[in-house]
């Protein structure tokens, strides 16, 4: 399957609210956002192989990103009661992330070098080997935008997708790059 429509249409069936595509060319990796890892806000930074330093050096992501001429941005966006709403917002997530493993699967078959790149860390184990041992599932391991330097909210922009839908909403947004 190579229509870009029916990869959109594809991903709306397996549950994301909106899917658009994306151009490679729009995917500018800047070290200030690889920098707000270092804050370490979700308390994976140099604890996890998705996340830096484990997902590689903003070069070596540069890399990997190199050479992909098309892609698709995928978001699942829900409503909250309000802006401190965090079951919602957990609740979005894990549906977000189960959505895009499963999409990654059915993607994989026509894309054998697909890279995914997630919202948020890798979740698969429930506690990542790094870095005392490899990763113990590579294939299915993904790291997020942001780790890879990526602003969302340029890419979403860049690409002509909403990143912000009003108050009291939330969107967990993800990207497939494809060959």
């Amino acid at each position: 399957m190579t229509n870009i429509d029916d990869l959109l249409n594809l991903a709306k069936e397996h549950g994301f609210t909106h899917a658009g595509t994306l151009d490679p060319d729009t995917l500018v990796l800047m070290p200030e956002v690889r920098d707000m890892c270092l804050a370490n806000t979700c308390g994976q930074y140099d604890k996890n192989w998705s996340c830096p330093p484990g997902c590689g050096t903003l070069d070596e992501c540069r890399q990997k990103v190199s050479g992909y001429h098309s892609g698709i941005l995928v978001q699942t966006m829900g409503e909250l009661e309000d802006s401190m709403d965090f079951e919602t917002m957990m609740e979005l997530e894990q549906r977000h992330k189960k959505n895009f493993m499963e999409f990654r699967c059915i993607l994989a078959e026509s894309f054998p070098r697909l890279l995914p790149l997630g919202a948020g860390a890798c979740t698969l184990c429930k506690e990542c080997t790094y870095p005392a041992k490899p990763c113990r599932f590579p294939e299915k391991s993904m790291s997020s935008m942001e780790a890879y330097g990526l602003l969302v909210t340029q890419i979403c922009t860049d690409n002509g997708m909403k990143y912000y839908y009003g108050p009291d909403t939330l969107a967990y947004t993800s990207c497939f790059l494809l060959e």
